[in-house]
């Protein structure tokens, strides 16, 4: 009996130690790299219902002119293109049952999103808009085994606007440690969520581990990105207390949720609300 209680406080002892030094990151600096001044609207400040559909250009050229940064997607095409959408699937944003992967520039041309007459913009289109005005924060959407070859040509693209301020966000680990290999100065941030409550097709070890953010102490973050209603998750409030790892939250929709979050010390990433600058 006792060899057994010695064996678990063991086992508790390192699991507590797990979850003090696997969450670790890039201590966050003064200013945050110039983009703690803004808040972040999501998708672009889009507004369906006035006809201004989630990552078009009129959503981002709205948002530089409110003076807010951005949050967008990329995806691959099969033609190698820079795709700005959320979803990989085209049915919701789009109307066609296809993924973005399996299409050519050609045929993402000929789309409309959400009935209305903006089209599908592409990366190159949207980094203008901002260069020199307000910050990006670009999330690589990877699949199978493109996370390098997606990752690689974003950057590439990147160093061609000099003047533009960014960051580089993932749910997929594999995409950080491509840029701590590759690309270090780039800022690069963990985006994560409980996946314990709905794991997404993940495993279980690893909904727990990216809940966790056990994958930092390889992909060694500057910032972590946790949706709101999560945001009390162990890994992240470690991340952020232990190793003073800055912290973003996805995705507000009231000012009352943005204004919390700035309180807390976390940049907000919001949709539907206009919060003050």
């Amino acid at each position: 009996m006792k060899l057994f209680l010695l064996i678990l406080l063991c086992l508790l002892v390192l699991l507590l130690i797990l979850f003090l030094v696997l969450p670790i990151g890039k201590r966050k600096k003064n200013g945050f790299y110039g983009l703690a001044a803004y808040s972040y609207a999501h998708r672009g400040l889009h507004d369906i219902e006035h006809g201004l559909p989630e990552n078009s250009l009129r959503a981002f050229r709205l948002a530089a002119e409110y003076g807010y940064g951005a949050e967008l997607d990329v995806h691959l095409s099969k033609d190698g293109r820079l795709v700005v959408m959320h979803d990989e699937k085209l049915l919701r944003t789009a109307g066609v049952d296809a993924n973005i992967c399996d299409c050519t520039a050609q045929e993402l041309d000929a789309l409309h999103l959400q009935e209305t007459e903006e089209r599908i913009p592409y990366l190159e289109e949207v980094l203008p808009i901002f260069e020199g005005r307000t910050p990006l924060i670009i999330e690589i959407k990877a699949y199978g085994k493109n996370h390098a070859a997606l990752t690689q040509q974003v950057c590439e693209l990147l160093d061609r606007f000099p003047k533009l301020q960014y960051c580089i966000e993932s749910f997929d680990p594999r995409v950080l440690l491509w840029l701590r290999k590759h690309r270090p100065n780039i800022i690069r941030g963990q985006l994560s969520a409980n996946f314990n409550k709905d794991r997404n097709g993940l495993s279980a070890f690893a909904a727990f581990a990216l809940t966790h953010l056990f994958t930092n102490v390889l992909t060694m973050p500057h910032f972590v990105a946790y949706k709101f209603q999560d945001r009390k998750c162990l890994g992240t409030v470690v991340s952020r207390k232990l190793w003073g790892v800055q912290e973003f939250s996805w995705t507000l929709r009231t000012v009352q949720e943005v204004t919390e979050t700035k309180m807390n010390g976390a940049l907000p990433i919001f949709e539907l609300c206009r919060p003050g600058i």
